[in-house]
């Protein structure tokens, strides 16, 4: 048996949960020591490590390692260069425990950088073993690296459907997934998601309720990652995560959410409770607070700067329907709260270290993964109403009015038609039809488009950066152009579509498998608003970004069903930037 050498002062360390934190439980040894293996016992039955293993957070020396075991026991372990574990060179014992819901989680430090390794977890006394992982280190800036492959996710809600998207990430040749939040949903049974086919998958929702207590979330956590799908993806790739709003509550906000009742106690004991629970199933490198904010090198490729967009320093997001009075809509009075310059997303401090982070960058490429639409997305108001008013009725009737459809089918052919002629110089146009066009307002309040005081300030830090945006959150597949209120273009936006949550297909068709009136709606939306590129708005997929010294590669990549694990995959989208 082979021999670990601790010349380098090789460590593990356990990370542990309360709130977000690392427990500093280091296992460390002095220069000269040279420990002897431990032979793992014959015979290892797979059994008891019922939610898989994963690793995150990788660096270029270090990355978490993770599983959870479902009792009392003292767990060994290991992390090898070869995956029949002939070459280990990290192994050591821990002790699960009711305090972290039995989860492991190690960070594995003073690791080569660029290299791929295999781990796993055993109990010797009950010859019981997890699957082996797969992980890797980072390149460093002195390691020679071609490109870089990316997946970027989101959104997987468990009773909207099968988990196919993440099978295929775990295929694929991806480096490293980027997950931009909405791991879990936090609604009870029969909420948003469920469908016609929910029942019959045994998808529907546990625990019976919707999540405040920490033993909910927690629940919830275990019933997620009990999907094979989602095992095989966290087996086979790294993962770097930040949280969005569903892994507390839905338009979580710093100090509530709009999925917060007051019956429903304190906000601030719920949020400290989704997101242990979120630090025991998802552990990050992070400080002894919530600031998941933090930055990964690709060698000299690209940097990664993970964002918090949600919960550290955001204000309330504004509502339409409070600017409504029985003369019509306050425009004055929103666009005054609309451009306050004291609401926050980001926040001063994070501004700050992201600002400090770009300049110290020398990579290629500056990616930010955060979770909302960055990308202006000003839609005529009429084309607003008509969208709202649709949600309206499919929550009050399960589908939206025949007639409020036709209504939004010639309104799209209007407006589309108008904004040509726009383009033409049309001299027939009349001032009311330019108004139809011209007259617009944000379509989600809850991304950037509510907060564009602050995204001034942060584009303005962007301005030759070389900067890409990754965004996820609204269920569709977006890309566009981040310009600044001068038309000055700062950057690209990525925005992947959902693992399994329903898009607006949800809203505009009879049934989940009506895409025409999505099909319809991406069209217009790619002539009325001048910075996007690209929308598909019922397509369930990921995105795929490859980066180099000179380009990036970025497809968006689907699957045709998650009512079936029978399906198809295809690219529908590629671009090159």
């Amino acid at each position: 048996m082979s021999k670990i050498n601790r010349r380098r002062f090789l460590k593990s360390t356990m990370l542990a949960a309360g709130g977000i934190f690392l427990a500093p439980l280091l296992e460390s040894c002095s220069d000269d020591m040279i420990e002897e293996l431990v032979p793992a016992p014959p015979g290892l039955q797979a059994k008891n490590f019922d939610y898989g293993v994963a690793s995150f957070d990788p660096t270029e020396n270090s990355v978490i390692i993770w599983t959870r075991y479902e009792s009392v026991g003292e767990i060994t372990y290991e992390v090898a260069s070869d995956i029949k574990f002939t070459n280990i060179i990290r192994q050591g014992k821990v002790s699960p425990n009711l305090s972290t819901d039995f989860t492991i989680a190690i960070d594995i430090q003073d690791l080569p950088s660029n290299k791929k390794w295999y781990y796993r977890f055993y109990n010797s006394t009950a010859n019981e073993t997890s699957a082996i992982g797969e992980t890797i280190t980072l390149p460093s800036k002195s390691d020679s690296v071609n490109e870089v492959k990316l997946a970027v996710a989101s959104c997987a809600n468990f009773p909207a459907g099968f988990f196919n998207v993440y099978k295929e990430i775990a295929n694929s040749d991806v480096d490293v997934v980027i997950h931009l939040g909405d791991y879990i949903y936090e609604y009870a049974p029969g909420e948003y998601g469920t469908n016609q086919y929910t029942a019959a998958h045994n998808r529907t929702h546990k625990p019976n309720k919707e999540l405040i207590t920490l033993s909910d979330y927690r629940e919830r956590y275990r019933q997620y990652r009990s999907d094979i799908n989602l095992q095989l993806a966290h087996q086979k790739k790294p993962f770097i995560c930040v949280w969005d709003d569903h892994e507390i509550a839905n338009d979580a906000w710093q100090h509530g959410a709009g999925n917060h009742q007051p019956n429903e106690g304190s906000f601030e004991i719920r949020k400290t409770n989704a997101l242990q629970a979120y630090s025991e199933y998802i552990p990050l490198k992070t400080g002894k607070d919530v600031k998941i904010y933090r930055s990964f090198d690709f060698g000299n490729i690209l940097s990664l700067h993970m964002l918090d967009t949600r919960i550290i320093a955001r204000d309330k997001q504004l509502d339409y329907a409070n600017y409504f009075t029985p003369a019509g809509f306050n425009n004055n009075a929103f666009e005054a709260d609309l451009t306050n310059p004291n609401r926050k997303m980001l926040g001063d401090e994070q501004i700050g270290w992201l600002q400090q982070k770009l300049n110290e960058s020398t990579a290629k490429w500056q990616v930010l993964g955060q979770q909302v639409l960055m990308t202006k997305m000003l839609i005529p108001v009429e084309m607003l109403m008509l969208v709202n008013q649709i949600q309206t009725e499919v929550g009050m009737y399960g589908n939206a009015l025949p007639q409020t459809i036709a209504t939004l089918q010639t309104s799209l052919l209007q407006l589309v038609n108008i904004k040509i002629r726009i383009k033409l110089n049309d001299p027939t146009l009349t001032a009311a039809e330019i108004a139809r066009v011209k007259s617009v307002l944000p379509y989600s309040l809850d991304a950037w488009d509510g907060y564009p005081m602050e995204r001034e300030i942060l584009f303005a830090h962007l301005h030759g950066k070389n900067v890409i945006t990754l965004a996820g959150d609204s269920h569709n597949s977006w890309f566009g152009a981040m310009k600044d209120a001068q038309g000055g273009t700062v950057g690209k936006e990525l925005a992947t579509s959902s693992i399994s949550s329903p898009g607006m297909e949800n809203y505009l068709g009879a049934n989940p498998s009506d895409t025409t009136q999505a099909v319809q709606l991406a069209g217009a939306l790619q002539i009325l608003v001048d910075d996007l590129e690209y929308a598909n708005l019922y397509r369930r997929g990921y995105l795929y970004a490859k980066f180099n010294a000179t380009n990036i590669n970025a497809e968006w990549r689907y699957v045709d069903t998650v009512f079936s694990e029978i399906y198809s995959t295809y690219t529908e989208k590629n671009i090159v930037i």
